[in-house]
């Protein structure tokens, strides 16, 4: 079994150095800080003795894999290894530097690997004689608990050496995908919507932070909303990591940042580790809540037409808790409560939907990752919606135990667009050949922890529903950020999918 050395004891690199010596190969861990690989040694150990007490590991084997980890005085005694692997500073000068000096210590035969998050493969392979034995192995933090690890290669990056790294990812019991070095790779590119979309919405003022994080929450299935993710992550981290994106795609305008962030990160108000972000931290301090309408009551009489995800999940909440629910077919699903309609947002406002189809009473839904769990719905109404009639379609909307939170009047509402965008966005990586359709869809549910692969999700919704909801968004701000990819527009007009 191959040696690996690593370079670089931060948190990344001691927890890479954790999985390879618990797969069973020996470890050397160096760092240019003093007593830094010592430490981090001592530091696996101790957790390798964490999970034995736990009964995660034998105490047989949390010892082995200790043993096998070591820390290594200088970069020359790393030559012996069969892969190396760095996790140092994302700067392309330092990658370069080290690479070049690994190149001349190790042996011919020996992978040499980056866990660089974004810079491109090629550009840091450039220092070396032999470019072609450079790969990227982006983990994700923590590597111990994190499954994905991204294999990326670059125009030089050697068939045989990407297979390697993969196949030695998977032994590792990580779940390895496949990508080609273009800015951000897979996750860190196709999740940029699931920021912008939230952010773009509390410009807009849409609602609260609070309420769009629940909505993202409750309706769609996200562990975390968007703006309490980025406090998560780091205000300052997350902006930096939308610049440069947007910096790599020449000013695309679908990688944006946000004003309504830099503005946060000027003020210093970097989230939890500042303690003020979008939302305050700190002992003591009350979560916001998000707006929630008080409770209203339902009409006695409630009709569902169509069979969508909608009506059928209205139709077993309601069967128990209201007198009359009717069922009626229709070639769309809607809900009539009194002389309000319900409807599933379609990406169009409720101002222009009533406009062009009707009723002039209308309330428009939010789409949910599955209707029958959910627990919050999103609404909005159109304009000469009555305060009245809005009242009983949150009634029936309460009957059926949802907790109703109103947003203003903007297309797609939060969670469609921001699926949709997400749907658009991991096609443009399929179609520029960044990655697969199932590699993409692997990266954002185990990289980070989306309900549903964005792909399989827009196969769920039917890609013209995808479409027509971007068209929609496109329609109503005029911009390029919204323009519809290639690969949506192919598969649309040969009634394909993404996944078979």
């Amino acid at each position: 079994m191959v040696s690996v050395g690593i370079v670089g004891a931060g948190a990344m690199g001691a927890g890479i150095a954790q999985v390879a010596a618990a797969a069973g190969h020996r470890v050397l861990l160096f760092d240019t800080r003093a007593g830094a690989a010592e430490a981090a040694v001592k530091s696996v150990r101790a957790m390798f003795a964490k999970l034995a007490a736990k009964g995660k590991m034998t105490a047989e084997a949390a010892a082995d894999a200790g043993a096998r980890l070591s820390a290594a005085g200088t970069l020359a005694e790393l030559a012996p290894a069969g892969l190396v692997i760095e996790a140092v500073v994302e700067d392309l000068d330092v990658k370069r530097r080290l690479f070049a000096e690994l190149e001349s210590l190790v042996g011919a035969d020996c992978l040499l690997a980056t866990n660089t998050s974004s810079l491109s493969i090629p550009a840091i392979a450039a220092a070396l004689r032999a470019p072609q034995r450079l790969v990227g192995m982006h983990f994700f933090n923590p590597a111990p608990l994190m499954e994905l690890v991204e294999i990326v290669g670059g125009v030089a990056s050697d068939p045989a050496s990407l297979a390697q790294v993969e196949a030695l990812a998977r032994a590792w019991g990580k779940a390895p995908v496949r990508a080609r070095s273009t800015p951000g790779f897979i996750v860190n590119r196709v999740a940029r919507p699931f920021y912008a979309e939230g952010l773009r919405l509390l410009a807009e003022q849409a609602a609260s932070a609070a309420t769009i994080d629940a909505v993202l929450r409750e309706c769609g299935g996200f562990r975390m909303g968007p703006l309490e993710l980025t406090g998560l992550i780091g205000q300052d981290v997350n902006f930096a990591v939308t610049s440069s994106v947007f910096r790599a795609f020449f000013g695309d305008p679908r990688f944006a940042p946000s004003l309504v962030q830099q503005e946060l990160v000027e003020a210093g108000w970097l989230g939890r580790k500042s303690g003020r972000g979008f939302y305050p931290y700190g002992e003591g301090v009350t979560p916001e809540p998000p707006a929630t309408e008080p409770p209203a009551s339902a009409p006695e009489l409630i009709t569902l037409g169509g069979d969508g995800p909608l009506v059928e999940s209205l139709a077993q909440r309601l069967s128990t808790v209201c007198g009359r629910v009717v069922r009626v077919a229709a070639d769309q699903e809607w809900v009539e409560a009194g002389p309000v309609v319900i409807a599933a947002s379609d990406g169009r406002t409720a101002a222009v939907r009533a406009e062009q189809s009707g009723p002039r009473e209308l309330v428009l839904v939010d789409l949910a990752l599955d209707y029958a769990r959910a627990t919050r719905l999103a609404a909005t109404r159109s304009p000469r919606c009555s305060e009245a009639a809005y009242r009983l379609a949150v009634g029936t909307l309460q009957a059926a135990g949802f907790a109703v939170s109103p947003l203003r009047d903007l297309p797609g509402l939060a969670v469609l667009r921001t699926v949709a965008m997400l749907a658009n966005e991991a096609a443009d990586a399929v179609h520029y050949g960044v990655a697969s359709a199932a590699d993409v869809d692997t990266a954002m549910r185990k990289g980070v922890n989306y309900p549903l692969g964005p792909l399989a999700w827009a196969d769920r919704l039917g890609i013209g529903s995808v479409r027509a909801a971007l068209g929609h968004l496109g329609a109503f701000y005029g911009e390029d950020r919204y323009r519809i990819s290639p690969l949506i527009h192919q598969l649309h007009a040969a009634g394909g999918r993404f996944h078979a």
